[in-house]
Order: structure tokens, then C-alpha cells, then sequence
């Protein structure tokens, strides 16, 4: 089994404020299926710093908390992590909850208040509309 995760799952120092999301769930699972990891970061491969401001889709352009865009990067780190997707042709991507990049399911509003929305991050949204098994961290069994 082959699966592409957010590299900050697997423990990458890679979010915003310099930190992971480390899962040791996401760990077991692929100890337990044997499987080959490919860690990615959109942000990362969109040359954005670590640590930077937070980011939120708003209106659907990413920006920052200080009121720049960050969209350009955004979406070329999605299309540069797309094309590592289609590289590797993954049995399944696992991607970090609410994130402007990798929310699956959810991403925050765009108001930088924590409330969060139905939606998908940049690279979320390509890779599911690529016709890849995409999943949320918070999904795996």
C-alpha cells in the first residue's frame, strides 16, 4: 500500500507556526498496512516560510491574517503537490483537518475566529477532483 499524507502528520515541521500535527494514529495505520509514505506540504512546496502568518480562504483567495494574499503560493504548491500525487499514484491520501491546503472536510471561515465551515483547502480540492481516495486525519479508522 502506498498512501501521500500532510507532512505534517508524519511529524514535518512544517505549519504555520512552526510546529507539526504529528499522528501517531496515522503512524500505527501504516505500520499495521505496511505501507509506503509520501509526505507532501503544499504550503512548503509553494515556498512559503516556516513559521508565517496564518492563512484563511477568504472569499475564495487565500490570505493571511495581516491582510496579504498568499493565494499564488498557495495554489502553486497544490499544483506542485498534485503532480507528486500523480507521480506516485497513492492508494490513499491523508490530509490534515481545516487547513486552507488540506482540509478535507472543513477549513476555517476566512474570519480568523476559529469557526469553522463546511469546505476543502486548495490541494484537498484538486486532489479529490483528480479522482484520488482522499480522507480526513480524523476519518481514519
Amino acid at each position: 500500500m502506498k498512501i501521500v499524507v500532510s507532512a505534517c502528520l508524519a511529524g514535518e515541521n512544517c505549519k504555520y507556526n512552526g510546529g507539526n500535527n504529528y499522528s501517531e494514529k496515522l503512524a500505527d495505520f501504516a505500520a499495521k498496512k505496511k505501507a509506503e509514505i509520501i509526505k507532501v506540504c503544499p504550503e512548503i512546496l509553494g515556498v512559503l516560510p516556516v513559521p508565517r502568518v496564518p492563512c484563511e480562504i477568504v472569499a475564495g483567495k487565500v490570505m493571511s491574517k495581516d491582510g496579504k494574499s498568499t493565494d499564488r503560493e498557495f495554489r502553486q504548491g497544490a499544483a506542485k503537490a498534485l503532480e507528486i500525487v500523480r507521480r506516485e499514484n497513492p492508494d490513499l491520501v491523508i490530509l490534515q483537518s481545516r487547513s486552507p491546503s488540506c482540509g478535507v472536510n472543513q477549513i476555517y471561515d476566512g474570519s480568523f475566529s476559529g469557526k469553522k465551515i463546511s469546505g476543502q483547502g486548495i490541494f484537498a480540492s484538486l486532489v479529490k477532483e483528480s479522482g484520488f481516495k482522499v480522507i480526513d486525519i480524523e476519518e481514519l479508522q
